[in-house]
């Protein structure tokens, strides 16, 4: 069974930066895509961004895109989102992804395993 634990959410202002991790651990890493999705109170839960198994193949939610970049070490069992320019629409619970089987690289929440979530709040 995998383990997902995010870390690096905050408190940030709009139009500063943060990094999102993920660490994995139970199973082979570098075997399976990975994604990130959030979720706002009273709203649907989003997704955010994926990656391809061994990193080469990156897919990102239009509301992202050209300011959150995913990434991932598959030595060091690493998952990351580099999220700059944040805006109060940005705010959420961000939830690390595994899929549920090798190789798999899309946007169907279903097909994950989640982690806890890590808070990100931006201010205006």
């Amino acid at each position: 069974q995998v383990q997902l634990v995010e870390s690096g959410g905050g408190l940030v202002q709009a139009g500063d930066s943060l990094r999102l991790s993920c660490a994995a651990s139970g199973r082979v890493f570098g075997n399976y895509g990975m994604a990130w999705f959030r979720q706002s109170p009273g709203k649907e839960g989003e997704f955010v961004a994926a990656i391809t198994a061994n990193g080469r193949a990156k897919d990102y939610a239009d509301s992202v895109k050209d300011r959150f970049y995913i990434s991932k070490d598959n030595r060091k069992e690493m998952l990351y989102l580099q999220m700059n320019s944040l805006e109060p629409e940005d705010s959420a619970v961000y939830f690390c992804g595994s899929s549920h089987t090798t190789f798999y690289f899309g946007r169907d929440r279903a097909r994950y395993y989640w982690g806890q979530g890590t808070q990100v709040t931006v201010s205006s």
